[in-house]
């Protein structure tokens, strides 16, 4: 996941011609998923090594709004785009 994000994220910022509303929305998308991915496999991962399964409230507060934040930005990103794709096959210019 950290990789195929970060390929969309330097091809749609590297390439000129990819700046389009398509690629925009395509952009932040990878961003909100990396976001997501990295609210909550940190604290796995440390769990994991030191075989542990403790974590404070507050983390555990902060994990859940950060996560619910990033998952509702996507849902909200893929519905915009959607909606753009939707616009621009059905009422063209």
């Amino acid at each position: 996941a950290l990789l195929g994000n970060g390929l969309i994220i330097s091809a749609v910022a590297c390439g000129h011609h990819l700046h389009t509303p398509m690629f925009f929305f395509l952009l932040n998308l990878a961003l909100s998923d990396l976001g997501s991915i990295c609210t909550t496999v940190p604290k796995a991962v440390h769990n994991s090594l030191w075989d542990t399964r403790n974590i404070s409230y507050t983390g555990c507060a902060a994990q859940l709004f950060f996560f619910v934040f990033f998952i509702s930005a996507e849902y909200f990103l893929l519905t915009i785009m959607c909606y753009d794709r939707y616009v621009s096959i059905c009422k063209p210019l």
